[in-house]
């Protein structure tokens, strides 16, 4: 168990799918007669699994309302990939950053809020699915901050948890990496501020991805 794994987070640390995400839940929301969710808000919870990020943006809802707040975002979010108006870029850097990596040895991973699907078609968009040795998604697994998905990530690989890192933009990211007993790594571009990730166990802020992977190869 000597290998180095590095597990990434997909949206606001390789993509940037604010946007999309954004209206797909504003149309959830509206279809569920619920009201407009502030943008800030839905920024802050991206990451969870789709019940807990309903429930954080509205704590007193009924069980049956949120269960159609949900399936209305997934059927919202498919319909716009199907129609072509999903925007999930890759910040600056990024693909750079993977191929370093992938080239230095290192196994590499995702661990996100997403559906299976929804993985599946960001990374083939971007050409990235054959660098990545394990896939952890909301699909089969309890939200952030808990321990499963990267557990699964580690058994999956055989990687030394001690040389495993979490890398995320958000509160969820470092605190599946402290339940999970490896290092945790955070990102200033996504949707957390540099202090809260601190606060909840990073041991490093990267500013860019370039800063990253010299951290990370260094």
């Amino acid at each position: 168990m000597s290998q180095r794994l590095a597990v990434f987070d997909c949206d606001g640390t390789l993509v940037d799918g604010q946007a999309s995400i954004c209206e797909a839940m504003e149309a959830a929301f509206a279809e569920a007669g619920l009201p407009t969710p502030d943008r800030h808000a839905v920024r802050r919870i991206v990451g969870l699994s789709l019940p807990q990020a309903v429930r954080r943006l509205v704590p007193d809802c009924a069980p049956d309302v949120e269960a159609l707040a949900v399936d209305a975002y997934k059927r919202a979010y498919r319909t716009a990939r199907e129609e072509g108006r999903i925007a999930e870029p890759l910040f600056d850097g990024i693909a750079e950053l993977i191929e370093k990596l992938y080239g230095a040895g290192w196994l590499l991973g995702v661990a996100t809020g997403k559906s299976d699907r929804g993985l599946s078609h960001c990374l083939a968009a971007h050409g990235l699915t054959h660098k990545f040795a394990t896939l952890q998604t909301a699909d089969r697994h309890p939200s952030k901050p808990h321990p499963a998905m990267m557990e699964a990530a580690l058994g999956e690989t055989l990687a030394d948890p001690a040389r495993t890192v979490m890398i995320g933009d958000t509160a969820f990211d470092m605190g599946l990496a402290v339940n999970s007993g490896v290092r945790a790594i955070g990102v200033a571009w996504g949707y957390h501020e540099p202090a809260e990730l601190v606060a909840a166990g990073a041991e490093w802020v990267a500013q860019t991805p370039v800063q990253l992977g010299e951290y990370l190869l260094s």
